[in-house]
């Protein structure tokens, strides 16, 4: 069950293999930082530009390689107290604190998906060359009665990945 949190809306699997072999990812917390929403992060959040958020950066690697660029931001209100420390010393999946620990539960979210040549910044962290195609996945996450709790910009290497999406 907590893999399944854990990937609940994670839709890049292996090329080769079996996608449980890989194991869960390794995360690693760059920043975690309050701040203020912008226009752009305000509409995302339902928020207004000025309120307070919680923006956090982490690099997602799989069999040791860095895999996922990850930019959230959570409204602040909804995440008083959630610190880098709290995240790096949490050894679940991120949505499973969510929820245990300020009673968000993600139930469903909206992606925009497309390819992207990366910054400088992006390179670094990722361990790539500047011409190396990202698929970039912008995702709005959604607890009860419709409220934006999460805006997340991912960046993805997909070398030895793809994305994966089944329809019904």
């Amino acid at each position: 069950a907590e893999q399944q949190v854990q990937y609940r809306f994670l839709k890049l699997l292996p090329d080769e293999g079996d996608p449980k072999s890989e194991g869960p990812a390794q995360r690693r917390i760059i920043d975690c930082k309050r701040s203020r929403a912008n226009a752009d992060i305000g509409r995302a959040l339902a928020l207004r530009t000025g309120d307070a958020v919680l923006q956090v950066r982490r690099v997602l690697s799989f069999a040791g390689a860095p895999t996922i660029l990850e930019d959230l931001w959570l409204p602040g209100n909804s995440f008083k107290g959630l610190t880098a420390e709290r995240l790096s010393e949490y050894d679940g999946p991120m949505y499973a604190l969510f929820e245990t620990e300020f009673g968000v539960r993600m139930v469903r979210a909206e992606e925009r998906i497309k390819a992207v040549v990366p910054d400088p910044a992006q390179c670094k962290l990722l361990e790539i060359k500047s011409h190396t195609p990202l698929l970039s996945v912008e995702r709005i996450a959604y607890t009860y009665n419709d409220t934006p709790m999460e805006l997340r910009r991912g960046f993805y290497v997909t070398e030895t990945h793809h994305y994966h999406n089944e329809l019904n």
